[in-house]
């Protein structure tokens, strides 16, 4: 895949809504560039690699601290990428492409490696997410339903992951904007301005 530099815009519709997604640059040089777009967004996706273990200790390190600017309603994602590097993944993409028992492994998927860091540390990252955001699990998705191993090269889970997050978001920002107080005016209930003596409205 390309690395993203900076940041990029994109913009995904799902059932009648348009949804926008900022996909950020990871790398240490564009960290700066984190908080401005936590700012107002409705969910965070936090992506690591599965075969890196330092990938999730430098995503806890440069981006903890930048969920500070994000809303208190904001949900959180966590996503090992590049499963498909993995055994776990070779065995997925295999019966994805329906390989028969006879045909040689060579055949079907490249050699693979055994993943490196596991779905239950993601969990634990998002638990020092809710803990550092001081927000209560119950109030919360649950863990299990907010941590994610996809791979972008092949595409497995990619869809299941943007189908949940859109499945808890839209809702969410349709209640916020029928909270909102009305700033309708009814003109019908607004008195008359007084005349003044010299013929003027005051």
């Amino acid at each position: 895949t390309v690395s993203t530099v900076g940041g990029a815009f994109y913009l995904k519709q799902w059932r009648s809504y348009n949804i926008s997604i900022w996909d950020t640059a990871g790398r240490e040089q564009f960290h700066g560039l984190g908080s401005m777009y936590c700012r107002g967004a409705a969910a965070i996706i936090l992506t690591y690699d599965v075969n890196h273990p330092q990938s999730l200790v430098e995503l806890e390190d440069r981006f903890l601290g930048l969920t500070d600017t994000a809303s208190k309603d904001c949900l959180f994602a966590i996503v090992g990428n590049k499963v498909d590097l993995t055994e776990e993944g070779a065995l997925a993409g295999q019966e994805k492409e329906k390989c028969s028992p006879d045909t040689d492994a060579g055949d079907c998927v490249s050699p693979r490696v055994p993943k490196q860091v596991q779905l239950e540390d993601a969990v634990a990252l998002y638990k020092k997410i809710l803990k550092y955001k001081m927000l209560d699990e119950q109030d919360v998705p649950a863990a299990e339903q907010m941590c994610f191993e996809t791979s972008a090269k092949t595409g497995y889970n990619v869809d299941l992951l943007f189908e949940t997050l859109f499945d808890l978001v839209v809702p969410m920002i349709l209640q916020q904007r029928a909270e909102r107080p009305s700033h309708t005016v009814d003109i019908s209930s607004q008195k008359p301005p007084k005349r003044t003596r010299s013929g003027c409205c005051a």
